[in-house]
This record gives C-alpha cells, sequence and structure tokens, in this order.
C-alpha cells in the first residue's frame, strides 16, 4: 500500500515536470529561442507554446522592451589637450531574439563598451567649448555610430544621451572668471549706451531750445522793427505836417514842435541815471512863452472847429467858404 502510493506520487511529480517542460507561456514584451539539440529552430512569441518533449528546449529568454543601459564615468582628451569627464545612458531595444541571443555574448556588456569607445572618438575629436556648447551634436554622431554598430546583432538604438560633461577645477575657474569679464564687459557697454543716449537727449533738448530762442528773437526783432517802422510813419506824418505849415506861413505849428522837442530833450536828460547835476535854463520865460503859445494853438483850433460845425448847419449843401483872416501868431 505505501508503495503504491509512493509510486503515485513519484508518477505525479513526473507529470508535473513533464508538462512544464512541454508547455511553455511567453509573457508580453518578451520572446523565447527553442533550440532542438542545442541549435535553434525558432522564436516563441507571446503566448502559450508546445514544445516536442526530450528534443526541445528554450534557449534564451529575451526582453523585446526598451532598455536603458547606463555608460560608466570615463576621462577624455578632448582636441585642445583638456581633459574632461564624461558619462551618459543609451536606450536600446531588442529587434530580433535569435541574433541578439547568438551573435553576440554579454549584450549589455557589450554595448556599454562600444558606447565607452566612440564616445571617447567623438569627444576627442571637438575640442573643449564645442563639447560643452554642442551636446546635440554629440549625441546625434552617437547614435548614428552606434546604430550603425548594433544593427547586427539585432538590437536598435533609440537614443544616447549625454549625462554629465565635467572639465578639470582649473578650467572650471577659469570659465568662471571668463563668465565674470563677460558680464562685466557687458555691463559697461550697456552703461556707455544709457550715456549716448542721455547724451543725445540732452543733445537734442538744447538744440531745440537754441532753435525756440533763435525764434523768439527773430520774433521780438521782426516786432522791434514793425514798432520803429510805424514810429518813423508817424514821425514822417508829422514832419510832413510840420512842413506843410511852415509852407502856409503858420509859425505855431513850428512853435509846438519845437517846444515839444525841448521839453522831451529835457525830461531825458533829468532822467537820466548818470546825470547827478540837474541844468535849468536860464530863461524860464522862454519856456513859458512857448507853453503859452501853445495853448493859444490849442484855443485857435477850438476856435476853428466851432465855426467849421456853425458853418456847416447853416448851409449844409452850399460848399463850405474858406476863411480869409489870419491867424494870430506869438513870437
Amino acid at each position: 500500500m505505501s508503495f503504491s502510493l509512493i509510486f503515485f506520487v513519484m508518477f505525479a511529480v513526473f507529470a508535473i515536470i513533464f508538462l512544464f517542460s512541454v508547455i511553455k507561456i511567453v509573457p508580453q514584451g518578451r520572446e523565447f529561442t527553442v533550440e532542438r539539440f542545442g541549435k535553434y529552430t525558432k522564436t516563441l512569441t507571446p503566448g502559450i507554446h508546445i514544445l516536442t518533449p526530450f528534443v526541445e528546449r528554450v534557449g534564451h529568454r529575451m526582453n523585446m522592451m526598451e532598455q536603458v543601459l547606463d555608460v560608466p564615468t570615463q576621462e577624455v582628451i578632448t582636441k585642445d589637450n583638456a581633459m574632461v569627464k564624461v558619462d551618459g545612458i543609451v536606450f536600446i531595444q531588442v529587434m530580433d531574439a535569435a541574433r541578439a541571443a547568438y551573435r553576440v555574448d554579454n549584450l549589455p556588456y557589450a554595448i556599454a563598451q562600444l558606447c565607452m569607445t566612440n564616445l571617447r572618438t567623438v569627444v576627442g575629436s571637438m575640442e573643449l567649448d564645442e563639447v560643452l556648447s554642442q551636446r546635440d551634436a554629440i549625441n546625434t554622431r552617437l547614435l548614428h555610430v552606434i546604430d550603425a554598430a548594433t544593427e547586427p546583432w539585432g538590437i536598435k538604438a533609440n537614443r544616447i544621451e549625454i549625462k554629465d560633461l565635467t572639465p578639470p577645477v582649473d578650467i572650471t575657474n577659469a570659465m568662471a572668471r571668463q563668465m565674470k569679464a563677460e558680464r562685466e564687459r557687458r555691463a559697461v557697454i550697456t552703461e556707455a549706451d544709457g550715456e549716448k543716449q542721455a547724451a543725445i537727449a540732452r543733445a537734442e533738448g538744447a538744440k531745440q531750445a537754441a532753435i525756440l530762442e533763435a525764434e523768439g528773437r527773430k520774433e521780438a526783432a521782426f516786432r522791434d522793427a514793425e514798432a520803429r517802422e510805424r514810429e518813423a510813419e508817424a514821425e514822417a506824418k508829422a514832419t510832413a505836417m510840420v512842413s506843410e505849415a511852415i509852407a502856409r506861413g503858420d509859425v505855431n505849428a513850428i512853435n509846438y514842435f519845437v517846444a515839444q522837442k525841448y521839453v522831451e530833450a529835457f525830461a531825458e536828460l533829468a532822467r537820466s541815471p548818470q546825470q547827478k547835476t540837474v541844468i535849468v535854463p536860464s530863461e524860464m520865460g522862454a519856456l513859458v512863452g512857448t507853453i503859452a503859445g501853445v495853448g493859444e494853438l490849442v484855443g485857435l483850433a477850438r476856435e476853428q472847429q466851432q465855426v467849421r460845425t456853425d458853418a456847416r448847419q447853416a448851409a449844409p449843401r452850399a460848399a463850405p467858404r474858406r476863411s480869409g483872416g489870419s491867424v494870430p501868431t506869438t513870437e
């Protein structure tokens, strides 16, 4: 009885092992290679598969999803003999499970070494400034080289990224000083441009002020000239009237004109700021006589105006008569 139980248990275990060796379930994102007596025959895609017992077996279980491999840090000498530390990452994907399984041994290690060697080649052909400023160009060149090298392995290199670029400490300090000097230079240029713009604005303001001042002086001169012209016209008219009076023999007009000029000259002499002594004419009677003559002229003018008014009222339609009387004169 116990022997039968032991046999039954052993048979069940053998059956389970047999089933697991014959029936294979491939998960999504994986592919299995099948070997028959050690030779590759086919690739199992995701799903359930049945193998020939004792003849076929699973060779390699390949990951078909995109993978990220780390590129170790290494020191690289640039074209201008500067030492920099470079590391990166590479994104790969297995496209052909059979070639990836049987054409290269230790695929991650092989790809990492391939990336390191090509990274030294690409960075070593560039100067330090180009290495620091052209990471995209380095990534593009590396991707082209790595993709071409891994294509026979059934691997597709999707992206390569430089994670870190570390120049030496002395170069870092020199770069910091260079950046500071560049910032200071830009600040000086900006300040100089500001002063230039301010000077231009001040010059424009002074120019406009000078133009307006010149226009003001021009307008004032024009006004002064016009006033002098009108004053000269009035003086000319007055002189013409006096000349006509002289021609008619009117001596009172001459006396009025002379007396007016005499009084104006005496007034100017008295108002002069540099005149410390007031000069009084010795013959004040002549001045009084002149003023009296002016008064008589005013009275005579009023009488003549009254006579003309009475004549117009008496004979509005008749021609006015000329007065034959003589005008009394004052010597």
